[in-house]
């Protein structure tokens, strides 16, 4: 799916994805991902969703966004709350979803102008 560019275009926008990767500001991305808005996406650790770990969250605890958004992949799962301690230790909070809702979810609380980062499972 191809996403419309609006005014924030000077933040780091989600403006496509699909079943094999995501394009942040037009570039094309096929593996794990960490995005927030102002800093250019970097790769994530979390190869897999099996393969998670705390230390893959104490990662993006450090950009101390106020909420984190999980693409889990083709769909939605769950985390055990364990992984994310490290965030609910600085009150950041957590939500799951099937990747292309993570991607459209991040770019609608992106453009509000919240500190938000998207975790991609790709």
């Amino acid at each position: 799916m191809k996403l419309h560019q609006t005014a924030s275009s000077h933040y780091q926008t989600v403006t496509g994805y699909d079943e094999l990767g995501v394009h942040i500001n037009g570039q094309r991305y096929a593996h794990s991902l960490l995005v927030l808005p102002e800093i250019a996406p970097v790769a994530w650790a979390g190869p897999s969703f099996e393969a998670l770990c705390e230390d893959d969250f104490a990662r993006i605890a450090a950009h101390q966004p106020d909420l984190v958004i999980l693409g889990t992949g083709a769909r939605q799962r769950f985390i055990h709350p364990r992984l994310s301690a490290a965030l609910a230790a600085q009150r950041i909070g957590v939500e799951c979803m099937d990747s292309k809702a993570a991607c459209r979810t991040y770019n609608i609380l992106m453009t509000e102008g919240r500190k938000v980062a998207l975790a991609l499972i790709l």
